[in-house]
């Protein structure tokens, strides 16, 4: 099935032509717009006039998260208030919340993207979706909501966790798709089982799952026990939420609906651009967008980008799921996480060594973080009780500033490797 074949299938020299169009539009507004945008462009010496169409792209100058929280709130966008119907914004665990904005448009925009990636996993007007991703600023909820709606799907918001009210609507509703992270779809599998609950007696045909990186294992796993089909998709609030990329049926990578967001892949260390087919950061230009248009978002995902047609009849380039970050960031349990917040926590209190070392695990398809931490030798030599106070003081610092739980393992000296570059500061064994 496919929701706008005209545009989802589109000859792509005809694509190329009419993302050309929408890019020129684009730039010519961020320009008297957005004095960020001005000001970058002007140090680059580019106006407006300068850009053709899309082989003009690599002219423009790059944006970043760092960019977006200089500019917090509403620095970036490119509208007057009174024409922002919605906002949402990140978490902000990692500094300021990024703030994006829509217009009534917008979110018009959002909707048909939303409905693009649900009729990509075969969802359709009959079916009844069940949304436990989170409502309210993150951009999970809401956004597969009006989605949803707009291809006709009865809509259950019940939101994140419950998982017992969950497993009790899976049933009594007869749900026949559930959207939310693919870690807590294998929760509620277990969960089912638990309960001694068949999941061949429920309705449930297909889950979209996104927000957090998964294995393929993690998806045999998934079909195997809700017995359903595991659909990836992919998005980021700078860009708009959930819609930027889906799989179809052949989960063999993600559409991008390159109508709305250019894409093109990046050497994260010279900034040059990846021919297709080749590794690189993922970078995004938005090219309908009204409140908060953006040129050239570096992701930090890294993936490959290929353009040949899908089985399906789609034209439009697809992404392979991603295999890593251009920078340090690990994702926990939907949570963003930077090495470097645990390291201002532990600057914080006296007795600890700069030293530490995260290393992340997935026991029982659940991501549990340990932290290990080098403190003075003389809590060694102490009573037991001061290395308990300790131990339990770092936790509470350090679930505070992160907002999700932690072991941490208090070491001697010396006990973590040294590095004569870059430490290395994260060990990773969930081989995603």
């Amino acid at each position: 099935m496919i929701w706008n074949e005209p545009m989802e299938c589109m000859d792509r020299d005809e694509l190329r032509v009419l993302q050309g169009k929408r890019l020129v539009k684009t730039v010519e507004r961020v320009y008297h717009n957005v004095s960020f945008y001005r000001k970058k462009m002007q140090k680059l010496g580019i106006e407006p006039g300068d850009i053709k169409g899309v082989d003009d792209l690599t002219k423009l100058p790059f944006t970043t998260k760092e960019d977006l929280r200089e500019n917090y709130p509403f620095g970036m966008f490119a509208v007057p208030m009174s024409e922002v119907v919605r906002i949402h914004a990140s978490s902000g665990t990692t500094g300021k919340p990024t703030v994006v904005g829509y217009t009534r448009k917008d979110l018009q925009t959002w909707s048909e993207v939303v409905a693009r990636t649900l009729t990509c996993a075969g969802v359709e007007k009959n079916d009844r979706i069940q949304i436990a991703y989170g409502y309210g600023l993150f951009t999970g909820g809401l956004g597969v909501h009006y989605g949803s709606e707009k291809i006709g799907a009865t809509v259950i918001p019940i939101s994140g966790g419950n998982t017992k009210k969950q497993i009790q609507l899976l049933q009594d509703f007869e749900s026949t798709a559930i959207a939310c992270t693919p870690s807590y779809a294998l929760y509620l599998a277990e969960s089912l089982e638990e309960q001694g609950i068949d999941p061949e007696a429920l309705k449930l045909k297909v889950g979209i799952f996104g927000a957090e990186p998964w294995t393929e294992n993690m998806r045999k796993e998934i079909e195997e026990k809700l017995k359903i089909k595991a659909i990836d998709i992919y998005g980021l609030s700078e860009i708009i939420g959930p819609g930027v990329s889906s799989e179809c049926s052949y989960q063999n990578g993600l559409h991008i609906f390159e109508d709305y967001f250019l894409p093109e892949t990046i050497d994260p260390n010279s900034l040059k651009s990846m021919p297709i087919g080749e590794k690189g950061e993922l970078v995004f230009t938005t090219i309908t967008k009204e409140a908060l248009p953006i040129l050239r978002y570096r992701t930090k995902d890294l993936t490959v980008l290929h353009d040949e047609k899908c089985q399906c009849g789609r034209t439009l380039i697809r992404m392979e799921k991603c295999t890593g970050r251009s920078d340090d960031m690990l994702i926990i349990r939907g949570v963003n996480i930077f090495p470097s917040q645990v390291e201002s926590v532990l600057l914080e209190i006296s007795g600890t060594k700069p030293h530490y070392l995260l290393i992340v695990d997935r026991v029982n398809n659940l991501d549990i973080l340990e932290v290990w931490v080098e403190v003075d030798e003389r809590f060694f030599s102490d009573e037991i009780r001061a290395l308990e106070g300790l131990t339990k003081k770092i936790t509470h610092a350090i679930e505070s500033a992160l907002g999700i739980s932690v072991k941490v393992k208090l070491v001697e000296p010396k006990t973590i490797e040294r590095s004569e570059g870059k430490a290395k500061r994260v060990i990773d064994n969930r081989k995603l």
